[in-house]
């Protein structure tokens, strides 16, 4: 473990599926409720809260829920291109950059978490824990853009599963 980074990590899956309609599934907020969140509230840097059903913007800051957790996390858009890229504070200080890449067949959905403490608690906390976390949300984006299927479990009887 001597060579191993605690401060970030990369990810990778392909997605048949359009870089639009993957930037989208990241940037509005009743998409990123399809997948990944139980809620996702964005108000602008005026303080007006973003459109469920519009894209957010640099500087927009979020507060996010997931079901069967009581934690909100919050942070702020760093970079929306309206592309292909999207950057955002995560876990404190850290930061997620999602890049849309397209590929022969599909578009390569790259997750880079990033300034990830080292202290033991993030250690395992954030370059573990959000390690596995994404992992699993970047399959279950997959299955609901390819098939429709939501693989999270929303039993509140049944926490502590692989999928939740």
């Amino acid at each position: 473990m001597d060579n191993f980074d605690w401060t970030s990590f990369t990810k990778e899956i392909p997605v048949n599926s359009t870089i639009s309609e993957l930037y989208n599934a990241w940037t509005i907020p009743q998409e990123l409720e399809k997948w990944f969140l139980s809620k996702a509230y964005f108000e602008s840097p005026n303080g007006k809260a973003v459109n469920k059903n519009e894209n957010i913007n640099q500087n927009d800051i979020y507060e996010w829920s997931w079901f069967l957790f009581d934690i909100t996390e919050k942070g702020k858009i760093l970079e929306a291109n309206g592309i292909d890229l999207l950057k955002f504070t995560f876990a404190g200080d850290c930061i997620v950059e999602v890049r849309l890449i397209q590929n022969v067949d599909n578009v390569i959905v790259e997750l880079t978490q990033y300034n990830i403490p080292t202290d033991n608690q993030s250690k395992k906390g954030i370059r573990i824990g959000c390690d596995s976390g994404w992992s699993f949300f970047l399959v279950n984006l997959k299955s609901i853009y390819e098939g429709g299927i939501d693989l999270r479990n929303k039993n509140e009887n049944l926490k502590g599963m692989l999928n939740n």
